[in-house]
């Protein structure tokens, strides 16, 4: 039968993986791009090294799977999401693309909130106001690198976009309902863009992509003269934390998955009902299958995680990713250090873009190792921030977390989760289950599976980590007074 393709591309880089029917991956290539930090707060990426390295990801992939292009029934695009690229008719990016992380536009956003636009922008988009999401991002783009004779002319979008577009030589110009609704332009409830959003951030209706659902429709195909020598259908989209939600098989409401990647997102299946967050979270899309209401989810979004032990590495203090484990075991307790790796402002359920990184409670005995393991548990705390907030939004009790990423390879990262959490935790034999999600989608498309039901089967559980002697009420209690410490330093 061939088989599915999936592109995801993320904060740090570009990987490509190949599935056979059972979900089993047979090519795995992945490429780093640059992270610029022209300013302080300020993150962007090239997008020409983006499509780059994604060619190279693919090539090398089909390669490492000794298949021809021809052999693939379709791809699968996922990405990382709110990050937002513009560029001209001929291809050419105007700027880099603003990335999710970027900051910048805190002050545009301080000044809609003052006008009294939070409650409606909540009300139409499920997103509170915040530089995180596009629609400030690119009204900077268009303002300050588009000249105004030429602002109905370009193109606009998020990654998928982009490289929908470059995949398909400029066929299609589209993207999904799950990263539209990542935009802070789009009605959730309408399903469309919404005019009086475009208005208030000066985007033209006409440099939009087209929305599309997630799955159930080819968006285009590559072409037999471009790099990949075939015609391959572009069949399914996915933001980067639905499509892992989608690979772990959420689909009834209720189901939860946690993803570790720069930073971890919690997504709780809601079903049709898009729920309104009263404790901090955000309300957004799913998923949506063709001629079907779209899915919804309560999102907890915690902006660095994973990404606090790669600067662990960066500073010295660990000699490599895969040694945090062993170095944080060997303090057996942070010894009362706490960490706050607010570095781009802390998410949910604070939203506070001028908050910064904070380590508290160091004393004369304080150790590297006691730093490294006070990291590791700052992943656990703010999950159990967000865990608590989904149970009062949603009305239920979260016993079981699926978690995903390359973070949760780190066995103490799922055991500190289990314990400061309160919860199983339960790691999937494929964690990389964002590739897994877009390859779904596209596969279900062009009737590679035939069923969501049919997808269980596919599901393997690596381990379950179970929960022993969590924290205490008081060590959580010290974890949210070190937050407070962290809040409004900017």
């Amino acid at each position: 039968m061939g088989y599915i393709a999936s592109i995801d591309q993320g904060t740090t880089g570009t990987r490509f993986m190949v599935f056979d029917t059972s979900g089993t991956p047979v090519a795995n290539t992945y490429a780093k791009h640059e992270q610029i930090y022209p300013k302080r707060g300020w993150v962007e990426h090239d997008p020409v090294e983006i499509w780059e390295r994604t060619k190279e990801v693919v090539l090398r992939g089909i390669e490492e799977a000794d298949i021809d292009a021809s052999e693939l029934e379709a791809i699968g695009v996922t990405n990382q999401r709110e990050t937002t690229v513009v560029w001209d008719s001929d291809g050419t990016p105007v700027y880099n693309a603003v990335v999710w992380q970027d900051r910048r536009t805190t002050e545009r956003v301080d000044e809609l909130v003052a006008e009294g636009r939070e409650e409606e922008i909540r009300e139409k988009t499920g997103l509170k106001p915040n530089s995180y999401f596009s629609a400030t991002k690119l009204e900077w783009i268009l303002e300050n690198e588009v000249r105004d004779d030429d602002r109905e002319d370009v193109h606009a979008g998020t990654v998928d976009s982009w490289l929908i577009y470059n995949l398909t030589d400029g066929e299609a110009h589209v993207t999904d309902t799950t990263n539209a609704s990542r935009t802070m332009l789009f009605d959730i409830h309408e399903l469309n863009w919404d005019d009086e959003l475009l208005e208030e951030f000066g985007v033209s209706r006409s440099v939009l992509p087209e929305v599309k659902p997630s799955s159930g429709e080819v968006y285009g195909h590559t072409s037999a003269d471009g790099f990949l020598g075939a015609e391959v259908p572009v069949a399914g989209a996915l933001g980067d934390q639905q499509a892992a939600l989608f690979g772990q098989t959420c689909f009834e409401v209720g189901d939860a998955k946690n993803t570790y990647g720069t930073g971890s997102f919690f997504l709780t299946n809601t079903g049709g009902d898009a729920v309104k967050s009263e404790h901090g979270l955000l309300t957004t899309v799913a998923f949506q299958r063709a001629n079907e209401k779209p899915k919804y989810a309560l999102e907890g979004s915690v902006f660095m995680t994973g990404g606090v032990v790669e600067w662990l590495q960066e500073v010295g203090m660990i000699d490599s990713v895969k040694g945090c484990e062993e170095v944080a075991r060997s303090a057996g307790s942070s010894e009362g250090v706490y960490f706050v790796p607010a570095f781009t402002g802390l998410g949910a359920p604070y939203w506070d873009e001028r908050a910064s990184g904070t380590i508290v409670g160091i004393s004369r005995d304080s150790k590297n190792e006691h730093i490294v393991r006070a990291a590791l548990e700052s992943i656990a705390y703010q999950t159990r921030d967000v865990v608590e907030a989904m149970e009062e939004d949603g009305g239920v009790e979260i016993d079981t977390l699926r978690v995903d990423g390359g973070a949760v390879q780190n066995d103490l990262i799922c055991e500190l989760q289990a314990d400061i959490v309160g919860t199983d935790i339960v790691r999937p034999v494929v964690d990389e289950t964002t590739a897994l999600g877009a390859a779904y989608a596209a596969g279900l498309t062009v009737g590679y599976w035939d069923s969501l039901e049919g997808l269980f089967d596919n599901r393997r559980v690596d381990r379950v980590f179970e929960a022993e002697e969590g924290a205490t009420d008081a060590d959580y209690a010290r974890w949210k007074k070190a937050v407070e410490r962290a809040r409004g330093w900017e």
